[in-house]
């Protein structure tokens, strides 16, 4: 039963899975927490709107620079393993020294310094998973990006307390701006500084804020994630003053049936390291155009879904509160919260939907969710209430996209390894270019222009996934075809590998 093949398999691998989890639950904290924090932090390093607004360019590029070279660590498991534990410890000393940071560039790097870690711990946990259950991967994928909702959910949690309620640098033309400051931070976190322009906030003066402890106390969550990825390493005898005996006979043939596997396998290996490998490969010239089609359009659906969430996400603030919604500050910075907690939600409910359907269905579904939605919050532009409820349908229906497309290219390329790190990449890309692109338009086209944004996006990525699934037919035919040729010769002593 395939129930049973998933639980013994899940049980086989039970400590490798639960130490992946976790390390995207940093992921999740990283993502969440600069936008509620950024006026405090602002206060503590004297910086203009501005200059503070820098600080978010340098996460999101390093994000994306880490995610395009994650891939090379994935060569053995002792290369992911050792930077796994490397950026999830980066990320609490990052976290324990925010506070210390006291001029914008060296937040700005310290904040790279997240970016970098973030990616790299995007791109080898989704690849390990993948190689670890394959064809069964959808399932683990759905649980590992809940865990990023579910730290995204708890950063602002912790956070809340500690932020300022009124201007947090003292001086004496300080006044009591507590509905500014809450507009300004909404604001800022769609990491745009179009609209901040007429915001003179005080640059000097007696730093007051609390935010310190939230970050201390971030840092001492995360503290147990780069202690299971050592547990994982120590258990895998990768560390050298643990290894006190000789690994059991099992490990033992199983990494000599590793080794044996390696050779003779260029095409496969050659997908193992960062984003361009697969195009290095010696037998480039046998892979079919539809390969890098997959590669390409995979990438471009998450381009189009991953921006999609960074646009709402950032901007779905300034639009209720400008005309014709007219949503109070107060209240238009509960939506916020309600996309993101659909989007764990929906995680959380495609766990079990990943055991019935296969990701093909739920990617045909959540689109389609998608495109309508976006279509009904355009149709009732003007409903307050409605902009609650499709900002809910929303993140339901975009929160399983990733982890489906992941499963299901992965699966039509047979795990050969290389379409994560694109698809990882391209989906920071996506996040990261679509949000300046869509602020720029909000800004010189007027905030209606933002659900226009939204379908135009998710028209574009529903296209790009119906002409992946003809693509797919294609190359499935082309494998079909090439592996009923017969085999070439072998040179003498050459081995065959199966």
């Amino acid at each position: 039963m395939l129930n049973e093949r998933i639980f013994t398999l899940f049980k086989r691998n039970l400590q490798h899975t639960l130490t992946y989890w976790s390390v995207f639950f940093s992921f999740g904290l990283c993502i969440a927490f600069l936008g509620p924090t950024i006026l405090d932090l602002r206060c503590q390093t004297q910086a203009t709107l501005h200059q503070i607004t820098w600080v978010f360019f340098s996460q999101q590029l390093c994000l994306l620079i880490g995610s395009s070279v994650g891939g090379i660590f994935k060569k053995t498991l002792f290369c992911s393993l050792l930077a796994l534990f490397i950026c999830t410890l980066l990320i609490s000393v990052v976290f324990a020294i925010i506070p210390l940071c006291e001029n914008v560039v060296v937040l700005a790097i310290a904040m790279a310094v997240t970016g970098l870690a973030m990616g790299v711990i995007d791109t080898i946990a989704n690849l390990q998973l993948v190689k670890i259950y394959q064809k069964d991967s959808a399932v683990f994928l759905q649980v590992l990006h809940f865990f990023i909702g579910l730290g995204a959910l708890v950063s602002p949690l912790i956070a809340d307390p500690f932020l300022s309620e009124t201007n947090c640098l003292l001086s004496n033309t300080t006044r009591n701006t507590t509905g500014t400051l809450h507009h300004i931070r909404h604001t800022l976190s769609g990491t745009t500084i179009h609209n901040l322009s007429r915001y003179d906030l005080p640059m000097d003066g007696e730093v007051v804020t609390q935010v310190s402890y939230a970050f201390w106390i971030m840092a001492l969550i995360n503290i147990p994630v780069p202690i299971a990825v050592f547990l994982l390493m120590k258990r895998e005898r990768m560390v050298p003053c643990c290894n006190l005996s000789s690994p059991p006979l099992l490990k033992k043939d199983e990494l000599a049936l590793e080794e044996q596997s390696t050779d003779g396998q260029s095409y496969e290996c050659a997908g193992h390291g960062n984003l361009f490998s697969c195009c290095q490969s010696e037998k480039i010239k046998d892979v079919p155009f539809s390969f890098f089609a997959i590669h390409a359009l995979g990438g471009l659906v998450l381009f189009m879904t991953d921006g999609l969430v960074g646009v709402y996400s950032g901007f779905v603030y300034s639009y209720a509160v400008a005309s014709p919604v007219n949503l109070s500050h107060k209240v238009a910075g509960y939506l916020n919260s309600v996309f993101w907690g659909a989007i764990t939600v929906g995680r959380l409910i495609s766990i079990p939907l990943s055991y019935r359907f296969r990701p093909v269905t739920l990617l045909f579904f959540n689109l389609s969710g998608v495109i309508i939605t976006v279509f009904l919050l355009t149709i009732f532009y003007n409903s307050s209430p409605f902009l609650f409820v499709g900002t809910w349908f929303l993140g339901m229906f975009v929160s399983s996209v990733f982890p489906c497309m992941v499963a299901y290219t992965e699966d039509i390329l047979e795990y050969q390894g290389c379409a994560t790190s694109v698809l990882v990449t391209l989906a920071g890309l996506g996040e990261m270019v679509l949000q300046l692109i869509v602020g720029t338009v909000i800004y010189s086209e007027g905030s209606y222009s933002f659900l226009l944004c939204g379908i135009i996006i998710g028209c574009l990525g529903a296209i790009i996934f119906l002409l992946l699934f003809f693509v797919q037919r294609i190359h499935r035919h082309s494998t079909l075809g090439t592996s009923s040729k017969p085999a070439p010769l072998q040179e003498p002593g050459s081995q065959q590998v199966n």
